[in-house]
């Protein structure tokens, strides 16, 4: 049946290193994606991050950084270990093309979980990203709050 993987990209009118700090600064992460981490992304670091909406803690191993082009992490999910792939490429007008991998899952109920929950928040991710990024909009801020328990 083969393995599921997640791809998704999204351009953000911004320098390559605006968007790649945005991105391994956790001052700046907690405007639009987590609440807290316990250190910047850092190759061979272990991290904890918090999220505004979810009462729980997520073990984050980072893989490896490419300044202004590369970031890569491993995460759980369903006791599988998943890695994600930041990929990023200059584009004109002194754009950015944000680019993200995560993989891999059996195709069965618990892939097909995964697949469709984190492709959401995958994408969810990139536009709040560009929102804070060109418009210093926090989207996340009380979106999820009626999930809280």
């Amino acid at each position: 049946m083969g393995k599921l993987e997640i791809n998704c990209a999204m351009q953000i009118h911004k320098p390559i290193h605006e968007v790649f700090e945005a991105i391994i600064l956790p001052e700046k992460m907690s405007n639009y994606f987590i609440s807290q981490s316990t250190g910047i992304m850092e190759e061979g670091k272990n991290l904890i991050w918090k999220f505004p909406e979810f009462d729980f803690e997520c073990p984050v191993k980072i893989q490896k950084i490419e300044k202004d082009k590369y970031i890569s992490f491993y995460w759980e999910n369903s006791a599988v270990n998943l890695l994600v792939e930041i990929t990023l490429s200059e584009k004109e007008n002194n754009s950015t093309l944000v680019s993200i991998s995560e993989k891999n899952m059996e195709n069965n109920e618990a892939g097909l979980k995964w697949l469709s929950g984190n492709s959401f928040g995958w994408s969810n991710f990139l536009a709040c990203l560009k929102a804070y990024l060109e418009y210093n909009i926090n989207l996340r801020k009380g979106a999820f709050d009626f999930m809280k328990k």
